[in-house]
């Protein structure tokens, strides 16, 4: 797993965070509506009706509040790390270059010489 991209990581742990919520909210959406149909007056229906009907759009919120979380840290580690990427490479060009340069500077520098002695 040491090879594993982050990113993908981050986006499926969120996928099945998003899953249990949404079966917990299914379970208890469930049990709401089979408590009002048991119930003995309209108040206690209508009561039991709408918080399973609550339940379900918080959850569901939920779910995208998580979603969206979890996209925004997956991008982020993704842009973070392209960036450190970008930065290496330049890094390994200029070192590359400076690396040249100095051929370059030994090179006039023996030329200078052997122009000296003659």
């Amino acid at each position: 797993m040491a090879e594993a991209d982050l990113d993908g990581v981050i986006r499926s742990v969120a996928k099945k965070q998003i899953k249990t919520l949404v079966a917990a909210a299914k379970k208890r959406h469930g049990r709401l509506i089979g408590q009002a149909a048991k119930a003995k007056d309209k108040d206690a229906k209508a009561r039991f009706k709408d918080l399973a009907k609550s339940t379900l759009e918080l959850a569901a919120a939920a779910a995208r509040r998580l979603e969206i979380t979890a996209d925004n840290a997956a991008d982020s580690y993704m842009r973070s790390m392209k960036r450190v990427l970008e930065d290496q490479a330049a890094a390994k060009a200029a070192s590359e270059q400076a690396a040249k340069d100095k051929v370059a500077q030994e090179k006039a520098a023996k030329a200078a010489k052997k122009a000296k002695k003659k």
